[in-house]
């Protein structure tokens, strides 16, 4: 059974809906706002949930990024990205040889985890519950166990050679060695750091258990004044006009501004009215495409969002796209694991949540006293001398999270999007606004519909890769399997190398969650992809 054919329903409520990639998740987001919580307080009940059923793609040792609506007020953006430890040497590094830091078993792509700190300060400016009430669920969980869903069942032999991955070893060999879906899996180091957080707030993971255990495996990268400061922070978001709604995403060190720079780009673009038709497919990857041909030089924790959305840097970019025939590669342009809920309460505030792990199973490295995975984040530092994202103390290296809230022309929230999948995040996303914005389909079915990536053709990462648009970036569209069957000749006829995806569910094309105001109701959908995702109302 294909995506399209299972399908993504549209879930529709009254007073408050939560959409997640795990029903679990998406529960504890609907408690708290049954409880009198706001959609702060769910957003933070469901991210908390989904760090312990899902640390294959985020949890307590990764990142975060959050946009926040109040009806009447600016919307918000949180950056929760940690900096790098005090011992970052990226002159060391260089010396052993290295271009980029290691993904997997090197502490050094390991950064102050943000996600924490991003729970809290959301938490505070905008939550109504107190917290040990909003992380009830997710203690309970990790303390009496849940039931392992099929993506965390497929993904555990990655970790569980890792040293201090017990929490997964105990299933795994009651059932002959693998970890299989709905096996019980108990997180007790996850759950009593949860319940620290609970009771001492960021002191009770930073300065506790976890930080000490942090300190000792960096071996002299972090020091206890780096876990001491704050990771998250309030920062002004950045914005365009698209199809008749304001699109806000968060501003560097993420690639949101990608998402905005697409949508600007591809809303003076002629899309047919049958997003069937290739040229749809066509018009929204080239855009796609020029507005991110220069990302590996222009996105990095200093650079101004505002100029990489000049609406003249943005009609240059347009201009290139060819309504007829793919682009040249590279452009001649001048330089310039993850999961994503959305919650929406009764007053009609919204927030969409993306938190992250970089890679699956980040680093593969486990803080030993809490069980807690440290992602991998630093993988997007540099390593040559005077590049703006070079791996130096105290830096944010750049981000591939990158969620979107839109609101209409009168200020109110229309709707709240975002997908895990690494480089191709923004153009997961594009595809979605234009189909929520441009043709106005439900959640359900924009989310289940067949989508294109950029790829670089070959050998593949299973959940979104990191190196898209390095040396001359991408080389194929892929599309799904349940793509439209006229998307293959009409691409290829406009000089796309076009791959169709054997595979009745690829992950490589994002995990996304949708949530929206519609009427006097809420509609929201999670994407069928993730297998164990729901959108839940009340």
């Amino acid at each position: 059974m294909t995506v399209g054919e299972a399908g993504a329903g549209t879930v529709r409520a009254p007073s408050g809906l939560v959409a997640s990639a795990d029903h679990l998740a998406s529960s504890a987001g609907v408690a708290a706002l049954r409880a009198g919580g706001t959609a702060a307080d769910a957003a933070v009940a469901a991210a908390a949930v989904l760090a312990v059923t899902l640390q294959h793609q985020c949890g307590l040792g990764g990142d975060l990024f959050a946009l926040v609506h109040r009806p009447g007020e600016p919307v918000a953006a949180l950056c929760a990205a940690g900096r790098a430890g005090s011992g970052a040497d990226a002159l060391t590094a260089r010396l052993e040889g290295l271009e980029r830091l290691p993904p997997f078993g090197d502490i050094r792509a390991v950064t102050v985890p943000g996600c924490v700190d991003g729970w809290i300060e959301l938490h505070r400016r905008y939550g109504r519950l107190p917290l040990p009430q909003v992380l009830e669920a997710a203690i309970t969980y990790a303390a009496t166990g849940f039931p392992a869903t099929t993506l965390l069942a497929a993904s555990a032999p990655l970790i569980l050679e890792a040293k201090g991955a017990d929490d997964y070893l105990g299933p795994a060999m009651a059932a002959g060695g693998r970890l299989w879906p709905g096996a019980l899996v108990r997180r007790p180091g996850v759950a009593r750091a949860l319940q620290a957080i609970a009771a001492e707030g960021r002191a009770g993971f930073y300065l506790g258990a976890f930080g000490e255990g942090l300190v000792r495996l960096g071996r002299g990268l972090f020091s206890r004044e780096d876990l001491a400061a704050p990771q998250a922070e309030w920062v002004e978001p950045l914005q365009v006009e698209a199809w008749g709604h304001t699109v806000h995403v968060p501003p560097p060190p993420s690639q949101g501004y990608l998402v905005a720079a697409g949508a600007a780009v591809a809303a003076e673009l002629d899309l047919p009215d049958d997003p069937d038709d290739p040229r749809w497919a066509h018009l929204l990857a080239e855009a796609a495409r020029v507005v991110a041909a220069d990302r590996e030089d222009v996105l990095h924790e200093a650079a101004d969002g505002q100029r990489l959305l000049d609406p003249e840097r943005l009609a240059a970019r347009r201009a290139l796209v060819d309504p007829d025939r793919r682009g040249t590669s590279p452009l001649p342009l001048a330089p310039g694991d993850t999961t994503v809920l959305g919650a929406i309460d009764a007053e009609r505030c919204g927030v969409v949540l993306i938190q992250s792990n970089a890679s699956a199973w980040g680093s593969r490295i486990v803080e030993p006293a809490t069980g807690v995975v440290l992602h991998n984040r630093g993988l997007g530092f540099h390593l040559e001398d005077g590049h703006p994202a070079l791996f130096a103390p105290g830096r944010r290296p750049p981000h591939t999270l990158a969620p979107a809230l839109v609101r209409r022309a009168d200020g109110s929230l229309r709707g709240l999007v975002g997908t895990m999948g690494g480089d191709v995040q923004p153009q997961v996303v594009l595809q979605l606004l234009a189909r929520l914005l441009r043709h106005d389909q439900s959640p359900g079915r924009a989310l289940r519909a067949g989508r294109w990536i950029h790829t670089r053709g070959g050998p593949r990462p299973p959940m979104g890769g990191f190196d898209l648009w390095t040396g001359e970036g991408p080389t194929a569209l892929a599309i799904e399997a349940h793509a439209p069957e006229g998307w293959d000749e009409g691409l290829a006829a406009r000089g796309h190398a076009v791959e169709r995806s054997p595979e009745a569910v690829d992950h490589r094309f994002g995990h996304a969650q949708v949530v929206e105001v519609a009427g006097e109701v809420l509609a929201g959908a999670a994407d069928p992809r993730a297998l164990d995702g729901a959108a839940i109302g009340y």
